[in-house]
């Protein structure tokens, strides 16, 4: 199965003038599958870079390329197979120069360094959830070149000293949503309407995350999302038992 995530626990700097890290919200729906669909971009220099021959694989998106779920990342890994980690996480970044931490069997226990495909440090598990995702705006594929995020090293300290995943992602996603917009999100009051735990977003990308305790998404949940003006609502559980 190749990897996913959707969106991220928490993304910005660390520090002022520090690095962009993220914490992923990993996704145990496959980003893309293997056999059908197009020609993976940038597949030879990939293949080049870890030297094997490319096998000239296609794949097919299951989440729109830019929505902030690791297409371009997936698509790589499916094509190199079973590879050493570090690796493939160097192969990635020399194409993407911004990368996912996908190769990494829990990448989100995983402090992440995307334009350097870096592990910054270790985290706990993070605990099981449900998740009710969906897609606002258009599809925006990552800058490598661009650093304007949020500071939240803050955020960062705080859970590894033992505060929640959940209100910290939170805050992490409205910090993001204040600096980079849209004005017209309507994930946080979604949130607070449904009864969700907290939210979550890619900070890159169109995918949102509404966050319950598993088996505590209301009924109707998916028609408020669509109403709200998110597309294609999907369900999963995240995190650890």
């Amino acid at each position: 199965m190749t990897p996913s995530h959707f969106g991220e626990w928490m993304q910005g700097r660390l520090g002022p003038k520090g690095p962009v890290v993220l914490i992923t919200l990993a996704c145990p729906i496959p980003a893309v599958r293997v056999g059908t669909g197009s020609a993976v971009p940038g597949a030879a220099a990939f293949c080049a870079a870890l030297g094997i021959e490319d096998p000239d694989r296609r794949v097919a998106a299951m989440f729109q390329p830019g929505a902030g779920c690791g297409t371009s990342t997936a698509s790589l890994l499916a094509i190199a197979g079973r590879q050493d980690p570090e690796r493939l996480a160097r192969a990635c970044v020399a194409v993407e120069r911004a990368t996912d931490p996908l190769m990494w069997p829990r990448p989100d226990m995983l402090l992440w360094a995307p334009r350097t495909a870096k592990i910054i440090t270790r985290l706990r598990r993070p605990p099981a959830y449900e998740i009710l995702g969906g897609f606002y705006g258009p599809a925006t594929p990552t800058n490598p070149d661009d650093i304007d995020f949020p500071d939240i090293s803050d955020l960062i300290v705080r859970y590894e000293v033992g505060e929640g995943l959940v209100p910290l992602a939170t805050e992490s996603a409205r910090r993001t949503t204040a600096l980079r917009g849209p004005d017209t999100d309507p994930t946080f009051s979604l949130a607070r309407r449904l009864g969700a735990l907290g939210h979550a977003r890619a900070h890159t990308g169109s995918a949102r995350a509404l966050v319950f305790p598993v088996g505590g998404i209301p009924n109707g949940a998916e028609d408020a999302l669509r109403e709200a003006g998110l597309s294609g609502p999907v369900r999963f559980v995240t995190g650890y038992r």
